[in-house]
């Protein structure tokens, strides 16, 4: 029985150790925090996963939130113009549903059921030292840890990262107590508010601790109105000031926001990181290989909502490479073929989410306008989340745009 060893338990890091423990493989996983730690603290991420993440999950048996968690069932478009009125406006219908779970509810339970079914759960924060140590008790060595020491192990790939610097300041609340968009009550849909040159406020619905509960999120350029959030301690004081940000930017989110709370005193976040491909294959000082997994490796801005998608994808892109291995050598040919059948996936994402955070070229907002009068292209653009690689098609070369709307507009 192969033994592979996982260090860091978020989304990848644990769908793939359960994915291999259901093959029979001898998985070792380190957290550097117990389930309960994770349960009670604070929030950790903005996560909405789209179908074909969401199936990754179904296919290994882990959708255990799938009938408490709100079913996300559009994608809507804002557009502040001066004076902070909409200029655009518009939500797109989802082929298959999204879906959010608080990863403080997601990562403690499926924390609990590796243990359960037997998995080696070892808390403990592990740095380059352990793993030289441990790499020679395993067959493999996989980090999924994104923050830390390790980290500095897998090199910045310069020609796949384009910015050295953050590229938005970011700001989460979960609240209790927003009420529905008047104009499309009747089913749930992720909500991104676009104020140019100033930033982004996400609004999604989740499962969260508590039951269910709507995520706000201020991506704010830095430097910018929006980038207000660093020092802010007190939780209180960061709902206020979020509050404040959409009274003033997104005045039609403001209205239903006025009677929210926190949904506790875990429930706010912020933090910034500059968007990062970094080469997969770590070496560690006695001269083992680790290979590096999901935002370890590709670190997107959370703009386009992929990180927890990209995450489930790159997991279970790993998992078909361990077992269609078999008994071979987990070697560096190997891991970079891993990677390399991730990129796949993970490239049309960064090419995406680099294009977001600039500002959109004309026939990008031409795009973004028509969806509002054309519903086709309102929902291939919100379908576009759960496939990236779609965009190629109609979204990065003006021509094509162009004549993507014409065909839209004629039929």
């Amino acid at each position: 029985m192969r033994k592979i060893l996982i260090v860091g338990a978020g989304q990848s890091g644990l769908q793939l150790a359960l994915g291999l423990q259901s093959q029979g493989y001898e998985v070792t996983l380190m957290s550097n925090r117990t389930a309960d730690e994770i349960r009670t603290g604070r929030v950790m991420s903005t996560q909405c996963m789209f179908d074909t993440a969401l199936q990754h999950e179904r296919d290994l048996g882990l959708n255990f939130w799938e009938s408490q968690a709100p079913k996300i069932e559009g994608l809507g478009v804002s557009v502040a113009g001066p004076e902070s009125a909409r200029v655009i406006d518009w939500v797109g219908r989802l082929d298959g549903y999204a879906q959010s779970v608080d990863q403080r509810v997601k990562m403690a339970g499926w924390m609990d059921t590796f243990a359960q079914r037997g998995g080696q759960l070892v808390i403990h924060g592990a740095a380059v030292g352990d793993l030289d140590y441990f790499s020679r008790s395993y067959d493999l060595v996989l980090v999924a840890a994104g923050k830390g020491e390790l980290v500095s192990m897998f090199g910045r790939d310069a020609s796949r990262s384009p910015y050295s610097e953050p590229q938005r300041a970011l700001a989460v609340a979960y609240v209790h107590g927003l009420g529905p968009r008047p104009e499309h009550p009747d089913f749930d849909a992720v909500r991104c508010n676009i104020v140019p040159g100033v930033g982004e406020l996400f609004v999604m619905p989740t499962l969260t601790t508590g039951g269910r509960a709507d995520i706000l999120f201020w991506e704010g350029v830095p430097g910018g109105p929006l980038d207000v959030f660093q020092g802010v301690k007190d939780p209180s004081e960061h709902l206020a000031l979020t509050l404040e940000l959409m009274e003033k930017f997104t005045p039609w989110e403001y209205a239903r926001a006025t009677k929210v709370e926190l949904t506790d005193a875990g429930g706010t976040l912020a933090g910034r990181y500059a968007p990062t491909v970094r080469n997969p294959i770590g070496r560690l000082p006695g001269g083992g290989l680790v290979l590096g997994v999901a935002d370890v490796v590709v670190a997107n801005d959370p703009i386009t909502g992929q990180g927890s998608n990209s995450a489930s994808k790159c997991a279970a892109a790993y998992l078909a490479a361990i077992v269609e291995q078999g008994d071979r050598p987990f070697d560096e040919e190997w891991m970079q073929g891993a990677f390399d059948r991730y990129w796949k996936t993970a490239q049309p994402v960064t090419k995406w989410t680099n294009a977001m955070l600039a500002p959109p070229p004309e026939h990008v907002l031409n795009l973004l306008g028509a969806a509002g009068q054309l519903q086709p292209v309102a929902d291939r653009f919100a379908n576009g989340f759960n496939d990236p690689a779609d965009f190629e098609n109609f979204f990065f070369d003006p021509e094509k745009a162009s004549a993507y709307l014409t065909e839209v507009a004629g039929a």
